[in-house]
């Protein structure tokens, strides 16, 4: 039988082996208080994955001396739940560690709930989904939520040399020198990922010849060819892709050029050219508004420019549109303002429309009044003339509240308070 990967054999065995997610396990954090005083409550671990959540799964079992039995929400069946609940029967409690806990579907989940209520079964569930949005809420509302950090290129090295050391689990029993340069190059090219990065380190070791004194040595070049430099993850689906569009929005909005060219090139590297177009299209009209009303035209050009030439030129057009979007003077102005009259629409503030507005194009409306007193604006000097738009339970009404943000917004600001002030 072929020997387990070096990461499955150095997943931790108790809570003081883990690395990394301090805020949790950390002395005084909660999830170490729980452990020590060997209560566990159900709870549910969600991060990104290769961070070490069934690693802490496991690690806590170890540490509480309670029975443990993983299983997988999609692989596993409502007969492998039966059987772990009898096994909890049998020694009085068990902790099921239960990875891709978001897929779980319902008749599983209605089996587990009263045992989990009794506190027969802890379960320790793993996702990399956000529970909020993917986990039904009655699992979720049972369940202490702890978000998982990715870990550090530190935290990785550290993980790294253990293993190198570990004679019963991992590489100690190999005579190996490896460079540093070497162990950092793993530690950086994993991409967050400890497992890769353990496996990588393993087929360095298990493919280098010994030289005449036994000894394996391991240099960057070696490093380099046993990993494969970590792929971009972004599920275009998933909660990071959100994150990472709000992110992206909120730097525009904040004129941060370089945090928004970075959250850009995260959205190419997923080639995701719909989700950028919208939301650049939506910043210009929301963020950048009337102080620069120019900016929304062009940058709907840069988009349609971007659709036409596809990735990889597409990044040229669009970064155009991001550096001017962050530049430009900002102003939500007319946002607030439909934002303001929708408000008062749903309350209920609508009332009649004035009659000398009301349609007079057809047969009738004479008699009934309608458009009777309308006063067309072009008769008179300067194309306007004092008259009721709003409805009589509006007339007083003010939404546009204009900022003092570029030449052009003082303008309209300047007709619009001689215009309100008439």
């Amino acid at each position: 039988m072929k020997r387990q990967p070096l990461a499955y054999r150095m997943r931790p065995q108790k809570i003081e082996d883990l690395i990394g997610q301090r805020h949790l396990i950390g002395e005084g954090q909660l999830l170490k208080r729980m452990v020590d005083a060997d209560r566990l409550s159900s709870m549910i671990l969600y991060g990104p994955p290769g961070i070490g959540k069934t690693s802490i799964a496991h690690a806590i079992s170890g540490s509480t001396g309670t029975p443990a039995k993983m299983l997988n929400a999609v692989v596993n069946n409502k007969k492998d739940m039966e059987i772990a609940v009898a096994e909890a029967k049998m020694h009085g409690q068990l902790i099921l560690i239960l990875d891709e806990v978001h897929r779980l579907d319902k008749a599983k989940q209605d089996f587990l709930l009263p045992h989990l209520e009794k506190g027969l079964i802890i379960l320790i569930g793993a996702t990399t989904a956000n529970p909020f949005h993917s986990i039904n809420p009655a699992i979720r509302s049972r369940c202490q939520i702890f978000e998982l950090e990715r870990l550090k290129v530190e935290d990785i090295e550290l993980a790294l040399r253990r293993a190198l050391k570990d004679e019963e689990r991992g590489l100690g029993k190999e005579k190996v020198s490896i460079a540093d340069e070497a162990i950092r190059h793993l530690a950086e090219a994993c991409g967050g990922d400890v497992r890769s990065a353990l496996n990588a380190l393993e087929l360095a070791v298990l493919s280098t010849y010994p030289d005449a004194d036994g000894m394996k040595n391991i240099t960057l070049k070696t490093a380099e060819a046993s990993i494969q430099k970590k792929s971009f993850q972004h599920d275009k689906d998933g909660d990071a892709h959100y994150d990472v569009l709000s992110a992206f929005q909120k730097s525009i909005r904040g004129s941060d050029v370089n945090a928004a060219l970075h959250y850009l090139g995260r959205l190419l590297e997923a080639g995701d050219l719909i989700s950028i177009g919208r939301r650049l299209l939506v910043i210009a009209y929301e963020d950048v508004g009337l102080a620069s009303p120019q900016a929304g035209a062009r940058t709907l050009a840069a988009i349609e420019a971007a659709e036409r030439l596809g990735l990889p030129e597409a990044r040229i057009p669009l970064a155009n549109a991001v550096v001017e979007l962050c530049l430009s003077p900002k102003s939500n102005s007319a946002y607030v303002a439909i934002d303001a009259a929708l408000a008062d629409i749903r309350k209920g503030k609508i009332g009649d429309v004035p009659k000398h507005l009301q349609d007079a194009h057809y047969q009738g409306a004479k008699q009934l009044g309608r458009g009777q007193t309308y006063k067309y604006p072009h008769d008179y000097e300067h194309g306007w003339v004092e008259q009721q738009y709003l409805p009589s339970v509006l007339k007083q009404a003010r939404y546009y509240e204009p900022k003092q943000t570029s030449k052009f917004e003082q303008t309209l600001a300047d007709v619009y308070e001689r215009l309100q002030k008439r």
